[in-house]
């Protein structure tokens, strides 16, 4: 049986129907964007995180399958949801004839994303973390109000732009954000960000690298 790809699992109407359910969950909880865009960014940064790392085409590949899937979970709720998802997908999965050795992985990263349970333990974990995590943007947030933004809204609609690189000599994870100063302090982000950047800084040195945060041009982790 031929393995299990990226494209199959994005394709996937069952998955792509869990994902758009657990996205209108998180919308009626007035949470950010955590549909088909945020599911894509995650899965495609995690697999060139690991293959930029050295490490082999189906361990990225696994990688991207996680980030697709990590947060199905949410369907149900909202707490628990990584290791929700991580039941979710393993019986998804298992039943599309992924095998063990790969969806024991898959389902490990997807069960610990999430910063209050998190552990970097794999490859695969360690960049899904990254991944996601660094996923900050004006256009996952829905609320078209200012006036009545959270501050997850606001910190979200403050940034111009973000990038995860990995450094040229490849012993750094730099995640670089520029934000609009007038909407948000940098502070405010720290302040709902902080638990998620050091479990960034964890999982990068669970891949033997250490991990910078730059917002703004000035390094503050």
């Amino acid at each position: 049986m031929a393995l299990l790809t990226y494209e199959e699992i994005r394709k996937n109407e069952e998955i792509r129907t869990y994902i758009k359910k657990a996205d209108a969950v998180l919308s009626a909880m007035g949470y950010t964007e955590h549909s088909f865009a945020h599911m894509a960014i995650t899965a495609e940064r995690a697999g060139e995180i690991l293959l930029k790392m050295g490490y082999p085409e189906r361990t990225a590949e696994l990688a991207r399958i996680a980030g697709f899937m990590h947060d199905i979970g949410n369907v149900i709720n909202r707490i628990d949801h990584a290791q929700s998802g991580a039941v979710m997908a393993f019986r998804i999965l298992d039943r599309l004839g992924m095998p063990a050795d790969e969806l024991a992985d898959v389902v490990s990263a997807i069960g610990n994303h999430d910063e209050g349970t998190a552990v970097p333990a794999t490859p695969i974990a360690a960049a899904l973390i990254l991944a996601d995590k660094a996923d900050v943007r004006r256009s996952r947030v829905r609320n078209t109000d200012q006036m009545s933004f959270d501050i997850h809204d606001r910190v979200n609609y403050s940034v111009e732009s973000s990038s995860l690189t990995i450094s040229e000599d490849k012993n750094r994870v730099e995640l670089r954000i520029t934000i609009d100063t007038e909407i948000c302090a940098v502070m405010s982000y720290f302040e709902i960000f902080l638990e998620r950047m050091l479990l960034c800084r964890r999982a990068a040195e669970f891949l033997g690298r250490s991990f910078a945060l730059w917002i703004n041009d000035q390094r503050l982790l």
